[in-house]
């Protein structure tokens, strides 16, 4: 027997094992994050909208994230298990460029005062925004959280300035049997210390409440709940008021919207149910919606098993997947 041609074969193919276990994966495209300040003037009065923006590298699309009340930038971007709950992440390393806004009276972004917000100069403001990072893209969606979702719907009808836009956590018809208790809840910015700095107009959760207002009915999850009680900010009790008048089934701002929309809610009992949106499926959901859109370019998605907060979800990951690909196919 030759030993040494079978010795050889031997170890040829002990190397091509190796091979297989040791290819390396493919490299992520590096990411680059800036502090960006726009500014905006309300009232006649100088303000500055702050955003995240974080690209990677070759990124010709961007989205500009509004976050909802009591939330801010962080929204997008969050630090507890981000590899499952951050949606900036996820949609960074599909090629997609993130800019998650502080809504003016939140985070880093001037806090005038609350009684000179309403969605509608919110919405300004953002156009602001898209106006100012327009030159460094190709295409530039706009998407939001709750009333960031109506900010974001009136700004793209206003203006039509926008290549698509995301609206997450928000349907046309709110339920308002779960919504007052909601809002009841509320308290006066003042009288909590985790929010400095603002006037009685901007209010917050009371503590202890963020599970019942927005994660119910998903899994409780302490650490996920403690992370959302210590980033949670405001919102002004004027900006309530457009929100619900420019964006509900009267005369929707979203009428005049002329981009392809997704829109993605979960197991929402603010904005499904009987009094609510049909959210049994997708396709009921978009028959639900469809009405109050002036574009027929609208695809809807529902996160199961979460509620009002879907970027919390454990499941997260599933409708990241589907808003990249929306975003991809954009023409």
């Amino acid at each position: 027997m030759e030993v040494f041609p079978l010795l050889r074969r031997f170890c040829a193919v002990l190397a091509l094992f190796a091979a297989t276990l040791f290819v390396p994966a493919p490299a992520q495209a590096a990411v680059t994050c800036e502090d960006l300040y726009v500014p905006v003037t309300v009232a006649l009065l100088p303000q500055t909208v702050h955003g995240r923006l974080c690209t990677p590298a070759g990124a010709s699309t961007v989205v500009v994230l509004i976050p909802g009340g009591t939330y801010n930038a962080s929204y997008w971007d969050i630090g507890y298990t981000p590899e499952t709950r951050s949606f900036r992440l996820a949609e960074n390393q599909a090629g997609i460029a993130t800019l998650a806004l502080d809504r003016l009276g939140t985070g880093r972004s001037s806090k005038p005062l609350s009684t000179l917000l309403s969605a509608s100069v919110q919405a300004t403001a953002a156009h602001a925004v898209v106006q100012a990072v327009r030159p460094r893209f190709a295409k530039v969606v706009i998407g939001g959280h709750s009333i960031g979702s109506a900010m974001a719907m009136i700004e793209a009808g206003r203006y039509r300035d926008v290549d698509g836009v995301l609206v997450t956590g928000m349907t046309h018809r709110m339920n308002l049997v779960s919504v007052i208790p909601t809002l009841a809840q509320m308290i006066p910015a003042p009288l909590d210390p985790a929010v400095p700095g603002r006037d009685a107009g901007y209010l917050t959760t009371d503590p202890g409440t963020r599970y019942a207002a927005f994660h119910t009915p998903g899994p409780y999850d302490a650490a996920a709940i403690g992370y959302d009680e210590s980033t949670k900010d405001v919102f002004a009790a004027t900006e309530a008021v457009d929100s619900l008048t420019l964006t509900t089934v009267v005369n929707p701002a979203s009428r005049q919207i002329t981009a392809p929309v997704l829109l993605v809610v979960g197991d929402d009992p603010n904005f499904c149910g009987t009094l609510g949106s049909d959210c049994s499926s997708p396709a009921a959901l978009r028959a639900s919606e469809a009405p109050f859109f002036g574009t027929s370019q609208l695809q809807t998605y529902i996160l199961n098993g979460y509620g009002h907060a879907i970027n919390y979800a454990p499941n997260a990951p599933t409708y990241f997947g589907v808003v990249g690909n929306w975003l991809k196919a954009l023409p």
